[in-house]
């Protein structure tokens, strides 16, 4: 029989839907102790955990706040008496709401909607799957977790120093040394499109593609630029810029220098002053980097960004940012906020590629049981069993299939080290 022929006739699909995947055993294990770490990590920070629903108002995932992801949304149809399909006349006679794209939105409603009941500043844990219609590659996934730390009612800097220290020693305990926090500004961004003769309607456009520099470089940025319509003269202007930071010893005063009166000067020097605090006071084996070619793609950013870059895997995973402007979109009053969000399923697959074991991992044993045992010695096994289990082993009962060889092999990926076998009579 077909291939074809047998899907229809079988009338189910096995395999999971395009851009989602199934987590075998042995991953999960690796997942339970990366969240684990990065729970007990972040709650010695005084992080509190909360959890938001799935499920998110279409007019909050469409507010223009998400930038590309709002492309990406997962809509959900109206239900029951709600949907009328014959009366629709547009998207939003047939949409209420979609999956969260991220959890930062969903994370500012709660904020909005339970402020009294909660301290301010209050520094709020998430972790949660979050969906996006996005292309699927590799360790790129259209429904993934993210792991968010977040404070809302800290207007200072020192949001930003705690959501860095906090995250970087989270990568500390995982194995990860050797890596680097990219930080920017994007009132710095601002500055330097204005002082190259951009305005400011056309600030996106022109952060879009330096978003782009590290894959396509300064020539492709300059050639998209042009090919958008703005003068070389401009283009040049602007590029320069990013020479000349990278010819100076020090790229923020050379920044500050240059742009004069384009860069208020609080705003240097509270980046200088996150940069030195957590350079003085870090604990884990990373370095801080002044880049000024960081956007970050979402649109509520307002003030600093980071992200997390591995140059040892040339990997990007996580970042975050200031976003002072969002909760004012929900009460009419702006509330000062900045969160960070590591890239959990990049540092799954990381850790997976490089063969990661879990630091004192409970013993595995299997219990391979002959069927047609008597049940006086089944008791006696499962007893047995028991007793291990009281003093901390993971023991697993199950019968003996004929191809034991295969069966062990199979129990092995999963993590299994010992393995008992209990046949009907003694082995001669």
């Amino acid at each position: 029989m077909r291939k074809e022929n047998r899907r229809e006739c079988m009338g189910l699909i096995k395999k999971p839907v395009t851009g989602m995947k199934d987590v075998l055993p042995l991953e999960m294990e690796v997942r339970e102790y990366v969240i684990g770490v990065i729970k007990e990590t972040y709650h010695a920070f005084g992080f509190s955990t909360i959890e938001t629903p799935s499920v998110e108002h279409i007019e909050n995932l469409s507010s223009k706040q998400g930038g590309e992801n709002e492309k990406l949304i997962f809509k959900i149809l109206k239900r029951g008496e709600k949907l009328n399909l014959n009366e629709a006349s547009c998207e939003k006679d047939l949409v209420d709401c979609g999956l969260r794209y991220d959890l930062t939105l969903p994370l500012v409603r709660y904020y909005s909607n339970n402020s009294s009941k909660i301290s301010t500043p209050f520094k709020a844990l998430q972790i949660g799957s979050v969906w996006r219609a996005d292309n699927p590659q590799k360790g790129r996934y259209r429904q993934f977790y993210q792991c968010d730390i977040d404070i809302l009612g800290e207007p200072s800097n020192l949001a930003e120093i705690e959501l860095i220290l906090a995250t970087t020693t989270t990568l500390s305990k995982l194995g990860f040394s050797g890596f680097e926090i990219r930080i920017n500004d994007r009132r710095i961004l601002k500055a330097m499109a204005a002082y190259s003769g951009f305005e400011e309607e056309n600030y996106d456009q022109v952060f879009i593609a330096l978003d782009k520099m590290d894959k396509i470089k300064a020539e492709g940025v300059e050639a998209e630029l042009l090919e958008n319509g703005f003068s070389k003269e401009m283009v040049s202007k602007y590029l320069n810029l990013f020479q000349g930071i990278s010819d100076a010893e020090n790229g923020l005063a050379f920044l500050v220098e240059t742009l004069g009166e384009y860069l208020e000067d609080a705003v240097s020097s509270e980046l200088k002053e996150i940069i030195d605090s957590v350079s003085q006071t870090k604990t884990a084996d990373f370095q801080m980097v002044f880049d000024p070619s960081l956007v970050r793609g979402m649109s509520y950013y307002t003030g600093t960004i980071f992200e997390i870059a591995i140059p040892a895997f040339h990997a990007s995973c996580g970042g975050g940012g200031r976003y002072d402007k969002m909760v004012g979109k929900f009460t009419g009053t702006d509330v000062p906020a900045c969160g960070f969000s590591i890239g959990f399923e990049r540092i799954i697959m990381l850790l997976m590629e490089q063969g990661f074991q879990i630091p004192e991992k409970k013993q595995k044993v299997a219990f391979l049981i002959e069927k047609g045992i008597a049940k006086e010695e089944l008791c006696k096994i499962i007893a047995e069993a028991q007793k291990e289990r009281e003093s901390g082993v993971q023991v697993s009962l199950m019968r003996m299939n004929k191809n034991k060889k295969f069966q062990i092999e199979q129990l092995e990926k999963e993590g299994y080290t010992v393995f008992k076998k209990f046949f009907r009579e003694a082995l001669k």
